[in-house]
């Protein structure tokens, strides 16, 4: 009967007028796009400090090997 991904989207959405009302639904989209944003640029602050320190001990590899 559900047998798409489709249909369990429908149901999904369905379920969530259901017990938020059609009115909270785009306050909640929009708090976990802020969400998602948060932790992407999360994410890349934590590659470039990653990214810093791995050129900070290859420079400091690199002085120590002369």
């Amino acid at each position: 009967m559900f047998d798409s991904l489709d249909d369990w989207l429908i149901i999904g959405i369905v379920v969530l007028v259901l017990f938020y009302g059609s009115s909270k639904i785009p306050a909640l989209a929009h708090s976990l796009g802020r969400s998602i944003g948060e932790f992407k640029r999360g994410r890349l602050e934590v590659e470039r400090e990653l990214k810093a320190e791995q050129a900070k001990a290859t420079t400091v590899a690199a002085t120590d090997a002369r």
